[in-house]
Formats: structure tokens, sequence, C-alpha cells
């Protein structure tokens, strides 16, 4: 299995080469050059399999370059009970007849990003420890990445990680989960405007290719393969905890980023049976915009509007590349072409094209939802079910519900745990959402973080001075 580049700019390369860089030298993200198929023998097969054993199974069939002998064990220790709270990993709950609630919230940020970067913190140092080197993890977060990447790179020998994150845009909650680690290793950038412009720089800084090799710049991010290999996974535990045969299902996924629901393009791709991806955006809804007319216009920031589902707040999705690039038949000048236009602060229109005219094969649909539809989700589902869901998740839930079908389950993918947008939760249901007891004095404990304008001069000038420190060593790891 080797890799190539959605821009079309560099020649195959193993997985190892695309751990640990992220962004595709021609500034491309990097996906397998053909998706492993999955036989419906295997599918049986796995049908019983445990999480760790699943996703061992799954991930073996994108990264070749490593000996089993390895992968096998790093998966396990990933995906334990200990860390995701129980064997489960990602319990299924009926919101309704027909309709699932896949929990993806279990893990130490109580948010579905812990279970890929979990696995990515234990990939980067087995692949540092081989090759007796260090890593600076440059990342962007829009309030669940953040604190996902840093709980999982803490105290990781040879790693440092820089963290930029919208200044005051995402929860009390989320700020205090990354802001308040201590650890030397971690660093927080709040920067002064949105999420996008957090986004951008990170690209700006990956671009650099100088800088980038001097400083040895790594990325958590979704434009990272790997953490989107690892979110695959759970499209087939889902699957399987809903089914009892090979019938379809569909998935409605929360979308900001298009990470999460391109995982579950590419294990629809792989040929687990889903009929339906339904794509649920909040009011910032430049994605549900190009499901249903073909033009993708990326907004500015001070277009892009701050709701109560602060994650989804963005309006440049980077994982969307990987799926233009499917879309457009593996076109790499194609999307070059496109991003050149999205660079550049132009929106492109696919809409008449041979390409949207085949958008229905992928099986997309997609809808919006507003801060009066999540009130009303949040009630509506504790009302007949006392569950609670975060905002996100109830974007999903609103959204899927629109696109039921009879005889094909609906599994509804969470994202956080409702503590972590209790301001939202208390407008909707008139109290405190719950709080897991490790958590109830998180946002009273000392928090650490530099504010800075939007300038990847100021970001790359900040990872110099702090490149200067030690770390742990390697040899002690």
């Amino acid at each position: 299995m080797e890799y190539i580049s959605t821009r079309g700019g560099c020649p195959p390369r193993p997985f190892s080469d695309t751990l640990l860089g992220g962004l595709a030298p021609d500034g491309g993200l990097f996906l397998p050059e053909t998706y492993p198929q999955v036989t419906a023998g295997e599918l049986d097969r796995w049908r019983g399999l445990s999480y760790a054993d699943l996703a061992f199974e799954i991930i073996r069939k994108f990264v070749t370059d490593l000996p089993e002998a390895d992968l096998e064990p790093l998966v396990r220790r990933t995906y334990t009970a200990e860390v995701f709270g129980g064997p489960e990993i990602t319990p299924v709950k009926e919101l309704e007849p027909g309709v699932h609630l896949l929990g993806l919230s279990n893990g130490p940020t109580l948010a579905f990003k812990d279970i890929a970067l979990q696995l990515l913190g234990n990939l980067f140092q087995y692949a540092l420890g081989r090759a007796g080197t260090e890593l600076n993890i440059l990342g962007a977060t829009s309030g669940d990445t953040g604190s996902a990447a840093e709980y999982a790179m803490v105290g990781k020998a040879g790693i440092r990680v820089f963290m930029l994150s919208p200044h005051g845009r995402m929860s009390a909650f989320q700020r205090a989960q990354m802001y308040s680690l201590q650890q030397p290793n971690i660093f927080n950038l709040a920067i002064e405007s949105m999420f996008d412009d957090c986004q951008n720089i990170v690209k700006a800084v990956s671009h650099d290719r100088a800088f980038k090799e001097r400083y040895r710049i790594g990325t958590v991010n979704s434009i990272n393969w790997a953490r989107l290999m690892a979110q695959v996974v759970y499209y087939f535990k889902g699957y399987f905890a809903v089914t009892s045969g090979r019938e379809p299902v569909s998935f409605a996924v929360p979308s900001g980023n298009f990470g999460n629901i391109c995982a579950g393009h590419v294990a629809r791709s792989m040929g687990l049976p889903i009929r339906r991806l339904v794509l649920a955006t909040n009011e910032n809804d430049v994605l549900d915009e190009f499901f249903r007319t073909g033009v993708y216009a990326p907004r500015s920031a001070a277009r892009t509007h701050a709701t109560s589902s602060p994650s989804m707040d963005i309006s440049r999705a980077s994982n969307f590349e990987r799926f233009v690039f499917d879309l457009t038949g593996r076109d790499g000048a194609a999307v070059r072409d496109l991003w050149a236009k999205v660079e550049a602060g132009d929106a492109f229109d696919l809409s008449g094209t041979p390409a949207f005219a085949r958008i229905g094969e992928f099986g997309f649909v997609s809808g919006r939802s507003t801060h009066a539809d999540r009130i009303a989700t949040i009630r509506r589902v504790w009302a007949e079910r006392e569950l609670e869901i975060d905002p996100h998740t109830a974007d999903g839930v609103k959204v899927g519900l629109e696109y039921r079908e009879p005889g094909v389950p609906m599994v509804c993918l969470e994202t956080a745990l409702p503590i972590k947008f209790e301001e939202t939760i208390v407008e909707a249901l008139g109290r405190k959402p719950s709080c897991p007891p490790p958590f109830r004095d998180l946002e009273t404990r000392p928090q650490r973080v530099t504010v800075m304008p939007p300038d990847a001069e100021r970001v790359k000038t900040f990872i110099r001075e702090h490149c200067q420190r030690p770390l742990p060593s390697l040899l002690r790891s």
C-alpha cells in the first residue's frame, strides 16, 4: 500500500513516509493509491471482534510497511478499557426505533477526536523511537482536536505540541482542558481570529519546506492521513452493532472540517454497506451548499458565524479536498487548480460538470441545523430517552432524522459529552449537564496560554524560541 497526493505532484510513498509530515510536499493531502477492499467473508468474520481486534484488521490494510508484530500490540494498547472507560470503546444506544447514537466520547478528553489521536500518539512515539529523532507538532483546533492531541502527546518522549486555537471562540470547558496542561512539551497559542485562520497558519508553515525540515514539523489535524484512517474503524463497529446480516446502514455526521465524514466515505469505498452519508452543518453551511448546488464558496473569518456548536464554525474544510479528488476521478491537476482558487479566496463551481453529475454515486446528502434546532433536539432526546447530547451531536441527529428511510438503520455519530458545552445545555434543559468526577474542578485550574495575532511568521518565531528547550530523552522512553 502506497500513498499519493491529491494534487498529483509527488511520487507514491509508503505509510511511514506520510506519518510524521502531514501535508504532501506539493501541498496536497495523502491518500492510498487505491482503497483496500473488504470481502463479504471478512465482514462476517469481523462482526464479533473486539474494538482493538477490529482496528488491527482494518489498519493493517493501510499500514503495510510496519511489522505486524509491532503494529498489533501498538493498536491493542491504544484501545483499552482503561483509556476509554469500558471494553466497548464505542457503545451504541437507541434514540428511537431504527435510529441509534454511536458513542464516541469515552476517551480521556470526552470527545470523538480521542479515538484517532490516542492511536496517533502511539504511532508517533514508535516512529520517533525507531528513528531516534524529535518531532514538533503544529496543529489547529476549533475545540476538541487540541485537547485530544495534547492529552495523547503529554509526556511522550521527543515530542512538542504547538496548538493554535481561535481566541475566545471555544467553550470555557474546552479552553480549560487545553490551557490547564502544564507539561513542558505542550504550548497553546490563542490566535486572535477564527479557526480558519489557525488552519491557514498551519498550512502556511507546512508549505515552508526549509522551516518544516529544520524544525521537524508534523501535524495532528485530520490533514494527517493516519488520523482519518483510525476513524474508519468506528464506522465498521457501528455498522456491526445495528445489523445482523449485510443490510445497508446510513450514518449522520456533524461536519465542520469534513474529516469525520470523510472517514465514512473511505469505509464506504472499502465496501462497507453504507447507503447514505448524511452531512450535517450548523449555520456555517458551506459544505451543505456544495452538496446541494455544486458550488464551494468558503467564507472569510468575518463572515463565519460564531454558533452554539463552535467546533463546526469552519468555512474551509481541509479534508474536503480528499473527497473532491475522488469525485473528479482522482485528477490531481484538476484538484490543484480548484484549490488554487480556494487559496486565493475564491469559490469554485462544479455544477453542470461530469464530476458533480456523479455525486449520487457517493451516497452523500446534506442538511443544515440552527441554534433553535439544536435546543429543540437536545430537549427532545432528553424527554424521550433521558440522554444528554451535546449541540454538535444535536446538529447530526436533527439532520439525520430528516433522512430516515424505512428498513435502513440511521446511526448518528456522537461528538462529545455535553459538559463541554454547559451554557447551551443549561439553555435547553434548565440545568447543568452531568460532569465526570475528574473534571469537576477543571475550569478553576491555573491556565497557560499565549495570545497572538493571526501571523504565520509570529508562530514560526515562537516555535524557534521554544525548540531550544530540551525534551525527555528518547533513550529513556
